[in-house]
């Protein structure tokens, strides 16, 4: 598949069934974005209810004559469940309506496999891929249940083709869950490093289409394909930024969440979610004009709890705010003062610089107050500090030195320190050293390492 060109979907055929479960009913017009996303021509949406899926064909006999009827009448190429199939409901459906049926699972796998680009991207989605059909073998597919004889490497006496199918589907598997692993150990090792050098992580999240590209490259200067459709942007992409007070941070654009994602989905793409996972901050980005604002939050904290991500510090920015009939704060905070909210509008710019700056207080939680005493030989010391956006205040003491009072990361604080073979130790005013901690004396390597940033 990694090689493969996956082609659009052309004329559809929508069917969606309404269920009494109210918290797995899928939303119509979702699917409407989704198949156009793919390529689908939507032709017509066949709109049915039933109590519970019907065995065999999942919508019962009398809406299988229907959609038959339509998919003729509408000379279709594709029909879309908006519900999970069974591997037989789907062979069963195929065999009535003649055409590739594809239920809501296999409609985002497609949609993923024509947006992958990268080399991790495409291992990834293949892997999700390949793991939907192991189950999906036994497809109406005649050629499946010829016998192959021999012995060697053709398989042993009697083998069937579908057994030969499966064990080949088995070794594809194992190949790229290897492949993944150099990639995600590559990863992991630039992740250690930003780690190392106390480079805070920034993540975007966000339901999909709510505008995470648009912002991120406004944000970063960037130009992150984007698009007013769902899963424009497949492959992570990692920028770094210069922020007040904390300096360098890498801020991470990742794929959009959805309902529902499918479970294989998210363990094939286990080591670029974990650039979420081990985020510093979430930046939650949601689509303000959006009817279902509270419904796709939700969605993401669920997305967010499955992966384990649901405890990282996280900041709602309402993005389209421009969108918003209603007057608002452009920063909401809670009774603490920190803040919780930010509406902007990346369109426009509105709301931007709040943003930012609310992103540095967060960030800069872990700060060190204190104050250095500056003599006229400590000129490169005074010059870095200013240069690290550390100098708060300055002022003058009786005997003619320079007082500077600063809030700086204890990482900086360390990393001026060494560079100045002990200086800033020795010029606090009060003899302590507030960034010394048993992570601050270790041997920093401090030559930033982004190898895994385009």
């Amino acid at each position: 598949m990694s090689d493969q060109k996956i082609e659009a979907l052309g004329p559809t055929l929508l069917v969606h069934v309404e269920l009494p479960q109210a918290e797995s009913q899928e939303d119509l017009d979702e699917l409407y974005r989704l198949a156009e996303s793919a390529g689908g021509n939507v032709r017509d949406a066949i709109v049915c209810k039933r109590d519970v899926p019907d065995a065999k064909t999942f919508i019962g006999k009398g809406k299988v004559v229907e959609v038959a009827d339509a998919v003729r009448a509408h000379d279709v190429s594709c029909v879309i469940f908006n519900s999970p199939l069974t591997p037989a409901q789907e062979r069963n459906l195929e065999k009535e309506f003649s055409v590739r049926v594809m239920d809501r699972i296999a409609l985002i796998l497609q949609i993923f496999a024509q947006r992958a680009r990268t080399y991790e991207g495409k291992l990834q989605v293949e892997l999700a891929m390949l793991r939907y059909e192991q189950a999906r073998l036994v497809r109406g597919w005649t050629h499946l249940e010829r016998q192959k004889g021999g012995f060697g490497l053709r398989g042993g006496p009697g083998e069937t083709q579908i057994e030969l199918d499966r064990r080949a589907l088995r070794e594809r598997i194992a190949a790229i869950k290897a492949d993944l692993d150099v990639v995600a150990s590559r990863r992991e090792q630039n992740r250690r490093q930003r780690v190392k050098n106390a480079v805070p992580v920034v993540s975007f999240v966000g339901y999909t289409n709510a505008g995470k590209s648009t912002l991120f490259n406004r944000l970063t200067k960037s130009a992150v394909y984007e698009a007013d459709q769902l899963f424009a942007t497949l492959d992570p992409t990692l920028r770094t930024v210069s922020l007040d007070v904390v300096g360098k941070a890498v801020f991470a654009d990742t794929v959009g969440f959805i309902r529902h994602l499918p479970h294989d989905l998210i363990a094939a793409f286990k080591s670029t979610l974990e650039e979420t996972v081990k985020a510093d901050l979430l930046l939650h980005i949601i689509d303000a004009a959006d009817k279902r604002v509270e419904e796709n939050i939700k969605a993401v904290n669920a997305v967010l709890k499955q992966i384990g991500a649901d405890e990282v510090p996280t900041l709602l920015v309402f993005n389209k705010a421009d969108l918003l009939d209603t007057p608002y704060d452009k920063v909401v905070r809670d009774e603490t003062g920190k803040p919780v909210r930010v509406n902007v509008s990346a369109k426009t710019g509105s709301g931007l610089s709040d943003l930012l700056s609310c992103v540095s207080e967060l960030l800069s939680s872990n700060l060190c107050t204190f104050a250095v005493k500056i003599y006229p030989q400590d000129g490169k010391l005074r010059s870095m500090l200013y240069e690290s956006k550390a100098v708060s205040k300055e002022s003058y003491a009786d005997d003619g030195s320079l007082i500077l009072e600063l809030k700086i990361l204890a990482a900086d604080a360390a990393r001026i320190d060494k560079k100045t073979a002990g200086r800033l130790r020795a010029s606090c005013v009060d003899g302590k050293a507030p960034w010394i901690t048993t992570e601050a004396k270790e041997d920093l390597d401090l030559d930033l390492v982004f190898d895994d940033i385009d």
